[in-house]
């Protein structure tokens, strides 16, 4: 299991997946009972639980290939801020229900791509859990960017929150396409794509929906970055004061 690879690299890097998944998982989890329609409060909070799922698989992988003896649920609530590896989009917040929407389609044409990718995995444990996951992501993609569409090419009101939505978030995508010596790792043992050999695929669908959106392109933008190596805006703090709480209150509590 990733002996081919420095485990220190590898530990870092299905961090940053599992990561990922963690904080966008409890910020849709935000939503549940408080949706605009009942439809889609069921609709988020399914998205929430297919998201944690998956951190519990990609964290899980992540604790074995330490070797410190920790666990999935240690690593989710037992780090602080600065040692967690998500990007800094999946931390935004939810705003209104367009802007969670845009965030969930920007992440998910990316974490398709990805996923997709690791299927081809020579380590076989990820390409198992990307064969898992690439299945419930695919619907997250073909339902944010049905729904991106839809209100963007709808009304007035919806198309100008839609476009502030992108405006607002498109600088936060550049980040899921760098790259570091822990990349450059993965990538030569063979167990993931380069960043940056993602971004073509990315880049066509999020055209592809923008233009039937009737939204325009932010084009070339400033990128913002640092979650994959820790720096963190002030809103991972609140939501790890929160998703953390029970565990820190009462270490090692159990049903």
């Amino acid at each position: 299991m990733g002996s081919a690879v420095n485990q220190a690299a590898f530990f870092e890097w299905l961090c940053r997946i599992g990561d990922n998944c963690l904080i966008l998982g409890h910020r849709v989890s935000e939503w549940c009972g408080h949706s605009p329609v009942l439809e889609e409060d069921i609709a988020l909070a399914n998205q929430a639980l297919d998201l944690i799922g998956q951190t519990q698989f990609w964290l899980g992988l992540a604790a074995e290939v330490e070797g410190k003896g920790r666990t999935a649920d240690q690593l989710a609530y037992l780090r602080d801020a600065a040692a967690f590896r998500n990007v800094l989009l999946v931390e935004r917040p939810n705003g209104d229900f367009g802007n969670t929407l845009m965030r969930q389609f920007l992440f998910d044409a990316w974490h398709i791509e990805l996923l997709r990718a690791l299927e081809k995995s020579s380590d076989a444990r990820v390409a198992e859990i990307a064969a898992k996951a690439v299945k419930e992501v695919a619907y997250h993609l073909e339902r944010s960017a049905d729904l991106v569409i839809r209100l963007g090419d709808g009304t007035e009101e919806s198309r100008a929150r839609m476009q502030k939505a992108l405006d607002t978030l498109y600088p936060y995508t550049g980040e899921l396409f760098m790259a570091d010596a822990s990349d450059e790792a993965v990538v030569a043992a063979g167990i993931a794509p380069a960043p940056a050999s993602l971004k073509a695929a990315w880049d066509a669908t999020v055209s592809q929906v923008l233009a039937e959106a009737t939204l325009t392109h932010p084009g070339d933008t400033y990128q913002h970055k640092g979650g994959r190596k820790g720096v963190h805006s002030e809103h991972l703090g609140y939501i790890l004061a929160e998703m953390q709480f029970l565990q820190r209150a009462y270490p090692g509590a159990t049903w």
